[in-house]
């Protein structure tokens, strides 16, 4: 494993934020579902693809608090622009498991 320098972390700008829309994205090389998620004022709306399909249904991610970067650079995911990366965790077989706060904390609030 690589070791990084404290300040190499400080860079990456992890926060929460609420998934407001959520739609299938079957054009996809692999099977993903496009996210609008509210990070609140600060930073305001943005859009992700993410492959979490195994696990997540697009209405029930309706209110879901999510962790996202929100400073990489936008990528281009088929016809969809991805500004943020949502983050999660792998299951036993592989497919991703979102993670997010375990209590409630200002939307926009940056992971320390």
């Amino acid at each position: 494993m690589d070791e990084i320098s404290f300040d190499d972390f400080l860079k990456v700008d992890i926060r929460v934020g609420t998934v407001l829309r959520a739609e299938p994205y079957p054009e996809a090389r692999k099977p993903a579902i496009k996210l609008w998620i509210d990070f609140g004022a600060e930073i305001g709306e943005k859009k992700s693809s993410a492959q979490i399909t195994a696990h997540y249904q697009p209405d029930e991610l309706i209110g879901k608090h999510v962790m996202a970067v929100v400073n990489f650079p936008p990528r281009q995911i088929g016809r969809f622009m991805s500004e943020v990366l949502v983050l999660g965790l792998p299951d036993e077989t592989g497919e991703i498991v979102l993670i997010g706060p375990g209590q409630d904390v200002p939307i926009g609030g940056r992971l320390m």
